[in-house]
């Protein structure tokens, strides 16, 4: 066939129309046939809201929707010609692999488009949303690369494009959040309009390729042609002086001019041109693509690092599980010893297989069972496992550490980290690759493990030395600076030791997960707001801080100057920020948390470094470096885990409600990797090669996208609307009380599904949960309430937090919290006992709410003290309606000096039901209201402790109740005799037929609800 040439510009051309025709006919038509129906929404309809969204016109109605869907198909062809053409154009700098993150981030684009297009919001709301957070995160390094290897003449369109669309996100998620949080109407509209705006700009941006590639050609012929180069390309001086990315003044080839002659051979030929300077820059058939192994080879040493920190966090939780549930040390707490395998590598033909190729990559293929430890039923054998996959993982992770490309090392353990701490946020602050979670309980293990096993495939098939991903150029160019300081970089092992042990416990203490410095400085509710940040608002502002921290380690790299991170005023600022932190409490604490974040992040190559310095080329020096540095994160754990000690934990009493003193230590640990005057501490060692420059590009991208995703986390899991009652019509008020043993079920899995699937069953408006302080590496850094409060809807107060020293406690409610106060209610013997007073407003009436869990059977003085002030705060409230949930440890009708009598008196309470004897641990009491109904269920698998509930009917506000005699409250009844609305689920009755779906949980003691009437007029 003859040979046909077309403009590459029509490929852009057709691509610009094709896409906007596709949004405007869908537009139009929606307008002129649906127009009120698509502004309608979930908050407003018209004339509150008079513009449609993106997705409603697009997704919502026949028949806009169809001949939407139909123009896009066409369009996709043209779109992917056109992200082809920008690798093509972009790709002439052999040196730079860039442009192949750019194309694959544009055929990314191109499928989740798709995603977004062809699956509705109607069809599968989160799987809809999904593709649309993808594709917007995936615009980042789309528009970035298409601009950085712009020509001039067209960069500054693309920036200014660019730089407008990003910036239209602020006010795009500011609308939004004030739709689905504060439900304001006419929102939606606003937010449309910046929607409708960032398709604008993406289809602008993207016809600006059409001016690019104005002087290509696209050849279309028979294989058996060649195309001849022309014998002139252009002034060679023109072409010499162009820049990387800028190609206005040289002059195109091959693709771009006119063929001198067209052949026919057997076998594809080009002719050459005589002069070396006419070499075609782009060929569209034979030119073979830049090899895209550095940046997969990128990928898949992050998504490694991850899986290291993801097995070594599992440890403590998976071993402590024993130690909870036995209430003793169990021995069990011997597998932290795991995390000093790197005794080991003191001998040295272990330590050189560890660092060879085949031993990192056997270490990874070990480390690799910690991952399937999910799928072992009894905890004792997902403990051995975990075991030996975190010796292992440590093992490798200290090889590397130890290797020569320390700071490469520093950048990707902390994108490891910030990894583990974006999914943690987004998966209801569970890793799911750990092996406490499984499908039921949020993991996400068997996509984890594959992911992995591709990951170590490709380390296993790379060249050995890193430095292979440095483009040729710049290893040939790479001269290291020098520092100016001639001192030894090794110095005394222990300044390199010390510091890197509390660095790992700070970062898995405090950083690990985004809602554990909230957690420091949550003070509660003053007039219906929160006094300081929440977990699933503002978590991402920790993401941001860490993400800053690596920013300035990543600029203090590229300009050969991290010597400046080991200053002593930058460490004075760390002291600060964490004087902040412990110090003060809601903002202003949070803040202080925050600029300590961005400090850690920041030091970790100095650390690094420093450590990798004192292990020096010796066998001897690396394991002893390395293992030091292990124990003293050991060391640093238990204290943290004696500040709360319980009655069992040896040796507790010397460290119980000391923070501060861990505080102090870490931070002094941490200061022998500073460059101290006077001390003649020795310069961080010279590197001898440069980062590459290609490495730091994709580190910036990589943390770009992290941040953004973090942000899209929040919009995505941020609750929709405002916590509605089960029951408003006759003003019922259910609450419960459950001890949870720290959020680990049965099977020691995290057990946040399970206790919501309860809850959801027995409708309860307020819960009152014991033992849920979870931020402490003990219990993994989570937090128990996210499922709850993202998936239905509650007002939280977590309690007292990790610097308050206790169990914790955590208060639920559907009705919005007016107040609350957090109590360490007094205990000189035994360990601090929390306590939430709140009060809510349920239907316009303030009813108290208390939540308490008191002290220990062997520490009579204790709960006899912390009862008594219990029963000052419910007095205290008097008339008021009070519900107390509590964990009391008493016998009923149990004479002073036990909890119960004081309780009762002087709390001036009653109790649910007095007639229950079989009661030890939790207790309802209550006053101000009508108790209808009274449940004891099962503990099934979640946990070693019974739900107990209670149903009250709340009077309107200014009545109170007239006869609240025994005889009057205890009205018995038969749930037939109660309208339905007073019934708790059938589903939990033993011998229901549904029952065996509940996992073992039943109604038990009474095998029923109890109920009671109400007297006749019962209000004044």
């Amino acid at each position: 066939m003859p040979l046909q040439t077309i403009p590459a510009s029509y490929v852009a051309r057709a691509h610009t129309a094709l896409g906007s025709a596709a949004f405007l006919i869908a537009l139009s038509i929606g307008l002129l046939s649906h127009y009120k129906k698509l502004c309608k929404n979930a908050v407003a309809a018209y004339p509150d809201e008079f513009f449609p969204s993106v997705s409603a016109t697009v997704g919502d109605w026949y028949p806009e929707r169809n001949l939407f869907q139909i123009l896009i198909a066409f369009t996709s062809g043209p779109r992917l010609g056109l992200v082809l053409l920008e690798y093509i154009m972009h790709s002439k700098d052999w040196d730079s692999q860039f442009p192949v993150v750019t194309l694959i981030s544009g055929i990314l684009r191109t499928i989740s488009c798709g995603g977004w297009v062809y699956v509705t919001s109607n069809d599968d709301a989160e799987l809809h949303d999904f593709c649309m957070i993808s594709y917007l995160v995936l615009t980042i390094p789309w528009m970035v690369g298409c601009t950085v290897y712009a020509p001039t003449r067209t960069r500054r369109r693309r920036i200014v494009v660019a730089s407008t669309f990003f910036l239209s996100l602020i006010p795009l998620v500011y609308f939004y959040l004030q739709h689905k949080v504060h439900r304001v109407p006419g929102a939606y509209t606003r937010y449309s309009f910046f929607e409708w705006g960032l398709i604008t700009l993406d289809l602008i941006f993207d016809s600006v390729t059409e001016t690019e590639c104005a002087d290509l050609q696209l050849f279309i012929g028979d294989s058996s042609m060649t195309i001849a180069q022309p014998t002139d390309v252009g002034n060679e001086t023109a072409t010499k002086s162009t820049e990387p990315g800028d190609r206005q003044n040289g002059t195109r080839t091959a693709m771009d001019s006119t063929p001198s002659t067209v052949k026919s051979h057997k076998k594809p030929a080009v002719a050459e041109s005589s002069s070396k300077e006419n070499k075609p820059r782009f060929s569209l058939r034979l030119q073979i693509p830049p090899s895209a192994k550095p940046f997969i080879s990128f990928t898949s040493s992050v998504y490694l690092s991850y899986i290291f920190w993801s097995i070594f966090t599992s440890l403590i939780p998976t071993l402590f599980y024993f130690s909870v549930w036995q209430l003793g040390i169990a021995g069990h707490e011997l597998a932290l010893l795991g995390t000093l395998s790197p005794i080991l590598l003191s001998v040295a033909p272990l330590q050189s297989w560890a660092k060879s190729h085949a031993g990192t990559t056997t270490l990874h293929i070990i480390s690799l069972l910690g991952l399937t430890a999910f799928l072992l039923d009894k905890p004792t054998h997902r403990l051995g496992v975990v075991f030996l996959a975190s010796a292992a993982a440590v093992i490798k992770q200290v090889s590397n550490w130890a290797a020569s490309d320390v700071e490469y090392q520093s950048i990707l353990t902390t994108l490891g980290f910030l990894l583990s701490c974006l999914l943690k946020q987004a998966n209801h602050s569970n890793n799911p690759v750990w092996p406490l979670v499984n499908s039921e309980s949020g993991g996400f293990n068997k996509t984890g493990i594959v992911l992995a096993a591709l990951a170590i495939y490709e380390h296993h098939s790379r060249e050995p030395a890193i430095v292979s991903a440095q483009p040729k150029k710049a290893q040939q160019n790479a001269k290291p600076k020098p520092s100016g300081n001639t001192a030894s970089p090794r110095g005394h092992w222990l300044t390199g030791a010390v510091p890197l042990g509390s660095l790992i416990f700070i970062l898995h203490s405090l950083l690990s997960d985004s809602s554990t410095l909230i957690a420091w400085n949550w003070t509660g509710y003053n007039d219906y707001r929160p006094r300081g940040p929440v977990p699933h608002l503002h978590g991402s502002l920790t993401f941001i801080a860490e993400s800053l921290g690596l920013l300035l380690m990543l600029a203090c790299i590229s300009r050969n100057s991290t010597d400046m991170l080991a200053h002593p005023l930058w460490f004075a600022y760390g002291c600060a920020a964490t004087t902040a932190l412990y110090m003060y409490k809601n903002w202003v604490g949070y803040i202080g948390g925050l600029n300590l974040a961005i400090f850690i992040m920041s030091v970790i190559p100095v650390v690094l470094k420093r450590a990798s310095a004192a292990a020096g080329s010796t066998w001897d020096s690396t394991g002893k470096v390395y293992f030091t540095a292990m124990l003293v994160y050991c060391l640093l754990a238990a204290a943290s885990i004696w500040t709360v000690a319980y009655a069992f934990v040896p040796g507790g009493v010397y460290l119980r409600e000391r923070t501060d003193i861990v505080l102090v230590l870490q931070m002094a640990c941490l200061s022998l990797a500073f460059k101290w005057p006077g001390l003649k501490t020795p310069s961080l060692p010279e590197r001898k090669d440069t980062t590459p420059p290609a490495l730091l590009s994709y580190s910036r991208i990589t943390l770009a996208c992290f941040t953004i995703s973090s942000l899209l986390v929040t919009v995505y899991r941020t609750p929709t609307g405002f916590p509605q009652p089960f029951k408003p019509g006759p003003r019922i008020l259910n609450a419960g009380i459950w001890t949870l043993h720290f959020g680990l079920d049965n099977g020691g899995r995290d057990s946040q599904r399970l206790v919501r699937n309860v809850v959801r069953d027995m409708e309860l408006d307020v819960i009152g949960l014991l033992e849920t302080d979870l931020h402490r590496v003990v219990f993994g850094n989570r937090d128990l309430t996210r499922v709850l409060v993202e998936e239905m809807g509650y007002y939280v107060d977590t309690g007292p937090g990790p610097a308050s020293h206790t169990w914790g406690c955590v208060l639920l409610s559907k009705f919005p919290i007016i107040n609350s106060t957090h109590h360490l209610l007094p205990s000189p013997r035994g360990e601090l006992a929390p306590a939430i007073e709140a009060v809510i407003d349920v239907w316009g009436t303030p009813v108290t709410v208390v939540v308490a869990h008191n002290g220990q059977e062997e520490d009579p003085e204790d709960r006899e003290l912390q009862s008594t002030e219990l029963a000052r705060i419910m007095a205290a409230s008097y008339p008021r309606p009070v519900l107390f949930l509590g964990y009391v440890v008493t016998k009923p009708h149990a004479s002073r000096p036990a909890p119960y009598e004081i309780l009762i008196e002087d709390g001036r309470v009653f109790d649910i039901d007095q007639d229950d004897w079989d009661r030890w641990c939790e207790y309802i009491f209550y006053r101000g209201m009508y108790r209808t109904s009274y449940a004891r269920v099962s503990r099934g698998p979640v946990t070693d402790t019974e739900l107990q509930i209670g149903q009250f009917v709340v009077p309107p506000y200014g009545t109170t109740v007239v006869d609240d005699s025994e005889a009057a409250r205890y009205l018995r009844s038969q749930k037939e005799d109660l309208p339905k609305d007073h019934w708790f689920t059938m589903d939990y009755y033993s011998d229901y037929p549904t029952n065996k779906e509940k996992g073992g949980h039943a109604y038990h003691v009474f095998g029923t609800p109890l109920y009671y009437k109400i007297p006749e007029k019962p209000l004044s």
